[in-house]
């Protein structure tokens, strides 16, 4: 069946109704059932429990969160995905939330939760309905369920927060795109796609603006330097380029995240990832790519934290390593850095990896080259 337009699910939201969005088939490849929170009502989640299966959240953004002092389930997420649960809630007694359980009490929870005007004494916790954290930026800096509710509700017009819940087939399996498309049709509900999200606000809408370029020449060769800032948080990001940039010819791309200890340096730790000199060297011996130097946030205290720890692993001490990699919010940077610069093709230098989200902005991995 043909899917609908995000502005066809852009009125259906306005009007409370329910809608079925999709994510890429390279991320979890499910549908959520979303509505926004603000006019949520008890037969609503009556039919959201009922039908999709799957577990309750509510979408909210990090002011909001912060505005009802909901802290983090966890402080790290070991979630594949980086979903950021925070602790549970239902509404409080003021507002006739009994049990909590019923779908009258959800409903009541969540739309005390979604106002404006909502303070920590509007709620309790625990709960029976979980908010979710989204990223700042949107399905721009996270190609995300979370992310996208809120964004609905967001150009909507209405409160920034939805209600959103996993579809499971009968069996308790998860349902795809081909169980997605009848159980739109069987239930008369519009269905659409995060990447179509993606597209709608790129047209609009970006987190990264180019700040300045110039010519840099290195022990590599000679580099087109392109400077980025951040919008939600005003980090800067690099991009180099060497060569021209061809959108139909896949390019030789590498996303690096920029790191004070290794790239100085030059130290091969496991936490260190592909040196950024390897990189550059890679790139010249092509003749062209390119290779985004994406800037995380670590603080003096952390690198202080790392240097003790690898203390302790040369003392013998047994410690687990933590992925220092690119995450999904900066999957959304550097696919809209990528995207400036002209790149659609990619050939990535990088062991093969789920790189989120990506069809949305236009761009296709043919390649990982390692």
């Amino acid at each position: 069946m043909p899917l609908n337009t995000i502005e066809e699910l852009l009125s259906d939201f306005r009007q409370g109704k329910i809608v079925i969005l999709m994510d890429d088939e390279d991320r979890e490849n499910e549908g959520d059932l979303i509505m926004a929170s603000s006019l949520a009502r008890s037969e609503d989640i009556n039919f959201m429990v009922t039908f999709g299966r799957g577990l309750m959240c509510q979408t909210m953004t990090r002011e909001h969160c912060e505005q009802l002092n909901l802290p983090l389930m966890v402080n790290e997420s070991g979630a594949l995905h980086g979903t950021k649960f925070t602790i549970s809630i239902d509404g409080a007694p003021a507002h006739g939330v009994t049990t909590g359980i019923s779908a009258m009490d959800r409903a009541a929870t969540i739309q005390v939760a979604a106002r404006a005007d909502a303070k920590p004494s509007d709620i309790v916790q625990p709960g029976h309905i979980f908010p979710l954290m989204a990223e700042p930026g949107g399905v721009l800096t996270r190609a995300g369920h979370t992310e996208a509710g809120c964004d609905l509700a967001r150009l909507a017009g209405l409160e920034p927060t939805a209600v959103i819940v996993e579809i499971l087939n009968e069996d308790g399996t998860m349902a795809r795109r081909p169980d997605l498309e009848k159980f739109a049709a069987q239930h008369g509900l519009k269905i659409g796609t995060i990447a179509d999200l993606i597209q709608y606000r790129m047209t609009n809408e970006k987190t990264v603006e180019r700040a300045g370029e110039c010519e840099v020449t290195n022990d590599y060769g000679c580099f087109r330097m392109y400077a980025y800032r951040d919008t939600i948080d005003g980090n800067m990001h690099l991009a180099l380029v060497m060569g021209e940039i061809d959108p139909d010819t896949p390019a030789l791309v590498r996303v690096h995240m920029a790191d004070f200890l290794c790239d100085i340096t030059g130290c091969r730790r496991p936490d260190c990832g592909w040196p950024l000199s390897d990189v550059l060297r890679r790139i010249a011996n092509e003749g062209a790519g390119v290779v985004l130097i994406l800037r995380r946030d670590e603080g003096g205290e952390d690198l202080i934290e790392r240097i003790q720890r690898y203390q302790k692993q040369d003392e013998g001490v047994q410690i687990t390593h933590r992925e220092g990699g690119a995450n999904l919010r900066t999957h959304g940077l550097g696919a809209q850095i990528l995207v400036d610069l002209g790149v659609r093709r990619m050939r990535v230098l990088s062991a093969p990896k789920k790189m989120s989200g990506i069809s949305g902005f236009g761009l296709e991995v043919v390649e990982y080259v390692t």
